[in-house]
């Protein structure tokens, strides 16, 4: 066996690899935004659902991806399980395409497609705008993509042709090993689409001598499954309806294989009779069997989205400590327009419970003092669970028979949950910087302790204009927010160029520098989540009649 066709195999993968990757990390750059706008809007008809993900895996070249961004859209409470688990199938169909793409390779356009490359380097060295940047590296990606497939053949071709090689594929026969091959490959590659296009280029260079009957249709089974670590892995830390979406994934991949693989196992002349009498390149048999198995397992399975579901919550328990917020009877869900009076009241109690500990933190980093550590450690600790609680109520009034302006209002809620959430974990940072100033015996001036004091106070005012907006809310209170939200701005600007002075007028220590203007800077981003949560309530259209 030559050693230049090896180097170039796995040179040729390389390049694959780095393709894909400049390929899809660019077009989600492109698309991310709108992407998010559009998984934000997911509607509650699994149809709408199932097109979304496929959309979007088509456009951004990454199943992987899209599943990831489900994973934290569940996570962030933006949408329910139910509608990850249609997008998550949608998905699957999506990456399909890279497959096609793949398969053009067998076709008179390679040559063209790797001069992709040069264009897209030229337009990302030449153009000024991010954007036109972006767009420059999107091509050159494509192009990669088949150059590495040209470098695959070139040195898999030789490889392929030796008896020894050829006499391993032909006799490589057994379904459970080439299952298990194909989820080996792909979780080690994390890219089902590397796999697909390393088998598609296999049987295209033997021209259907390699890998023949079903044997190829076992390993793009097996890629399917492998493709679900990346999945389970983005899971990691993650809340428990996060975990249940990736192991829906994992889930329907199992259950579609399944499947698949007893068919197989019938017919075992099963690509003969289909796909090849209906395509005759071999490439093309593979990519559009790929395509079948992805469509045909979201058509036998999106009637059973709840059942998948039920499923994943029967085997992933939520063993939480139940904290009980009183507000969030169940009962009040038989009238949606109570219960979501009922939840922002708990929204209300969240705010204030966030800002108690934010000002006992700052409290204690002007004091000097760690005397409120437990009380701040047990509001932190209490958050995630106040918030998974009243995204679960919220979750449950959407599912319900309510008005268009409702559901956009509960939209906003979401949203104030992500702020006010950020607010707790600035507590956590001021705890550090007064275990810091305690340790190392830090003073501040009097001006510098004087100025986060006058912060604190403006975030109290900006408090009572949150509880106040979660009742009602006018262009005053909008306006007085804002007022509020430039002072805080004006007082960081002031009080960091104030340090600086007394910096370069020796009157304050250089190692103070770091926890003050982290603080100070913290404190304006305080601010900004309170002043956020105001204008999505005013954007929301709980304004005063």
């Amino acid at each position: 066996m030559d050693v230049k066709n090896v180097i170039l195999l796995f040179a040729g993968l390389g390049v694959l690899l780095i393709g894909f990757k400049l390929l899809s990390e660019n077009i989600e750059k492109i698309a991310n935004t709108g992407l998010k706008k559009i998984f934000n809007k997911t509607s509650k008809n699994p149809f709408v659902g199932v097109g979304i993900g496929a959309a979007s895996t088509a456009i951004i070249q990454s199943s992987a991806a899209t599943t990831v961004m489900v994973v934290g859209f569940v996570n962030a409470g933006i949408i329910t399980l139910y509608q990850a688990t249609a997008i998550i199938m949608g998905a699957n169909i999506g990456t399909t395409i890279t497959a096609q793409i793949v398969a053009l390779g067998a076709f008179d356009v390679t040559l063209y497609a790797m001069s992709l490359s040069m264009i897209g380097a030229f337009i990302n060295m030449l153009a000024k705008k991010t954007k036109i940047k972006t767009i420059g590296l999107i091509i050159a990606g494509l192009g990669l993509v088949f150059i590495g497939l040209d470098l695959m053949k070139t040195g898999m071709e030789p490889i392929i042709k030796l008896p020894e090689v050829q006499n391993f594929l032909l006799e490589i026969s057994n379904p459970f090993l080439l299952l298990l091959i194909g989820i080996l490959f792909t979780a080690l590659l994390q890219s089902s689409s590397a796999v697909t296009s390393i088998i598609i280029v296999m049987v295209s260079i033997s021209g259907g001598d390699a890998l023949k009957g079903n044997a190829a249709l076992y390993l793009i089974l097996g890629s399917n499954i492998g493709t679900c670590i990346t999945a389970l892995l983005s899971s990691v830390g993650t809340n428990v309806n996060a975990k249940r979406a990736a192991f829906i994934h994992l889930l329907f991949n199992l259950f579609g294989v399944l499947i698949f693989f007893i068919v197989l196992l019938i017919f075992p002349n099963f690509n003969e009779i289909i796909f090849q009498k209906v395509f005759k390149n071999p490439s093309t048999q593979i990519a559009m069997f790929h395509t079948a198995f992805n469509l045909i397992a979201t058509i036998l399975f999106l009637p059973f989205i709840n059942v998948f579901v039920k499923i994943s919550q029967f085997i992933i328990h939520d063993h939480s400590k139940k904290l009980i917020l009183t507000q969030l009877d169940e009962r009040f869900l038989k009238t949606p327009s109570v219960a979501i009076e009922q939840a922002t009241k708990e929204v209300s109690n969240f705010a204030s419970l966030v800002m108690d500990s934010l000002n006992k933190a700052i409290d204690g980093f002007l004091n000097k003092t760690l005397k409120d550590e437990e009380s701040i450690r047990n509001n932190i600790n209490s958050v995630d669970l106040i918030n998974q609680q009243i995204l679960d109520y919220l979750l449950k009034i959407s599912s319900l028979n309510i008005l268009e302006k409702e559901e956009k209002y509960i939209s906003a809620l979401h949203r104030i949950l992500i702020d006010l959430s950020r607010e707790a974990e600035l507590a956590d940072n001021l705890l550090k910087y007064t275990k810091k100033e305690i340790e190392e015996n830090y003073v501040f001036s009097s001006n510098a302790l004087e100025g986060i004091n006058e912060i604190k106070e403006c975030l109290n005012l900006q408090l009572n204009c949150v509880l106040n907006a979660l009742i009602k809310i006018n262009k005053v209170d909008l306006k007085k927010s804002d007022e509020i939200e430039e002072r805080i701005d004006n007082l960081r600007s002031n009080m960091i160029s104030q340090h600086i002075a007394r910096l370069e007028e020796g009157k304050c220590l250089p190692a103070l520098n770091t926890i003050y203007i982290n603080l100070v800077s913290n404190l304006e981003r305080a601010g900004d989540h309170l002043n956020y949560i105001t204008h999505t309530l005013y954007e929301a259209g709980r304004k005063q009649k």
